[in-house]
């Protein structure tokens, strides 16, 4: 089986481990062939089981099946496509330059497995932070375990039955449990360990690893601003109001990492953006089923707690109706919240929206240069000048110019954080790579020999070597003639 029980889970994975080194030892991963069958059996779980899919997203995050074909089954296939028609490039090695004084020799870049990873994925993509790190490992040819989020019970039972069905059983595995069983886990030497999460249990993850000396990456949250220049045109306004609605509430109810979190917005236009806002929001969630609902209810009672301060709560110009029973929200705006407040300080992760106003809009990079580095910075605006400011003088995992969140989809670019957002970069053929390590290789011959390389010393020798750091080759030449000293 592919999957291990939390009971069984609990009693620790030494078995499970060396299994899967043993596995990967035996070469049984490394193949092209091996990891293409592997990529095209998660297209075959994504394309078949989509309807499964859509149901234990919609029990365990009341996800619409709109939302989650967008943000997990759609772009996902999208990008194990991707992969599979690009694998072979990927792993094909690249020649690389060697110096005319090494002649003749050949240098090659050769992408290799790192061998036996372990991906922890997180509860609000539940389906495409486990599948997408998964497939760049299988791509790189590993063996892997994975271990989704206890708080999406119903996705990770769900990949925990269908995982083994269409993936190599023998090389994939899938651990369901709690934090104990990821401590357990942790307690093993792995090649590398990807986590998606908070920071807190990120910093543990780090201190478990460096035991070790297991190389990890993190995939963390962050406070992601959206600055929101005037435009001109009411048209521009419109499109930007639409997709700061679907970066903000449309996806998992804010309950994102790369999910705006605030803005950033010149005083005079706030009151136009604020009721723009407003109408837009009537239109779009005309039904409760539109919108997720907030995880459970330690989460509910976290985001709540946000208006609990009065100093918050007063600044509420639309929304702030919350239903405890049902655990949803209603999409809330807040103006100018104190800024040492919970709501400024804290990561959101939920539909709160504080709106932040400036004197000038190039005041708003001041204002993100005295925060820490977020996983995204958005920008709506058609000053040319403002987005190289903006790309010069901040620092952040990507910055992305009149939308938001369409970045993760990109298999282009890369997608990770820098500094208290994570570090360690994935999608695409970046998957490919954070799963492989670049094995430098060169092949010389017998037949040129240079002594001057070599002891006793001398200034000949020394003025020898001087050229070849120079690549002076003519000068070389006639040195080693006894034409030039």
């Amino acid at each position: 089986m592919g999957s291990v029980p939390e009971e069984k889970a609990k009693l620790g994975f030494g078995g499970l481990v060396g299994d899967l080194r043993e596995v990967y030892e035996s070469g049984r991963t490394q193949g092209l062939e091996w990891r293409q069958s592997q990529l095209r059996g998660l297209v075959r779980l994504l394309e078949e089981k989509e309807e499964e899919i859509f149901d234990v997203l919609h029990e365990d995050l009341g996800k619409h099946r709109g939302e989650a074909f967008r943000d997990e089954v759609g772009v996902l296939k999208k990008s194990v496509v991707d992969k599979l028609q690009n694998l072979k490039n990927w792993a094909a090695p690249e020649k690389a330059h060697t110096p005319l004084v090494a002649f003749p020799a050949t240098a090659l870049v050769v992408p290799e497995p790192l061998g036996v990873v372990l991906v922890f994925s997180c509860w609000n993509l539940p389906i495409g932070l486990a599948l997408e790190p998964l497939s760049g490992a299988l791509a790189a040819g590993n063996a892997v375990v994975v271990k989704p989020s206890e708080l999406a019970p119903a996705t990770s039972a769900f990949l925990a039955a269908n995982i083994p069905k269409y993936l190599d059983s023998k090389a994939v595995k899938v651990v369901e449990g709690g934090p104990e069983v990821g401590e357990k886990l942790m307690e093993h030497r792995w090649d590398k360990v990807l986590f998606t999460g908070s920071s807190r249990v990120g910093r543990l993850i780090m201190a478990q690893a460096a035991k070790h000396l297991t190389p990890v990456a993190l995939e963390l949250g962050s406070k992601c601003p959206c600055i929101v220049d005037w435009l001109d045109s009411d048209r521009d306004s419109q499109v930007a109001v639409n997709r700061i609605i679907g970066a903000k509430w449309s996806t998992c109810s804010g309950q994102a990492c790369i999910a705006i979190d605030y803005l950033l917005v010149e005083e005079e236009f706030a009151p136009i953006l604020i009721e723009m806002l407003k109408s837009t929001l009537e239109r779009f969630f005309t039904k409760p089923e539109y919108m997720a609902r907030i995880l459970n209810e330690k989460q509910f009672q976290r985001l709540s707690g946000f208006l609990a301060d009065r100093r918050v709560a007063s600044s509420v110009v639309h929304g702030g109706h919350f239903n405890p029973k049902t655990l949803s929200m209603e999409p809330t705006l807040l103006l100018n919240p104190p800024l040492d407040s919970d709501i400024m300080t804290e990561e959101i992760f939920g539909p709160l929206l504080p709106i932040i106003t400036v004197k000038k809009i190039e005041d708003s990079i001041k204002f993100l240069r005295s925060k820490p580095k977020p996983l995204a910075i958005y920008a709506f605006t058609r000053n040319e000048k403002l987005k190289q400011r903006i790309i010069d003088e901040t620092s952040s995992g990507s910055i992305t110019f009149n939308d938001a969140i369409v970045q993760y989809g990109l298999d282009s670019i890369p997608f990770g954080g820098v500094g208290h957002s994570g570090f360690g970069q994935y999608h695409g053929k970046y998957s490919f790579d954070m799963f492989s390590h670049k094995k430098a290789v060169l092949k010389r011959s017998f037949l040129v020999e240079f002594m001057f390389r070599y002891p006793p010393w001398d200034e000949t020798k020394i003025g020898m070597l001087r050229r070849v750091y120079r690549f002076d080759y003519v000068s070389l030449f006639l040195a080693l003639i006894g034409l030039r000293r």
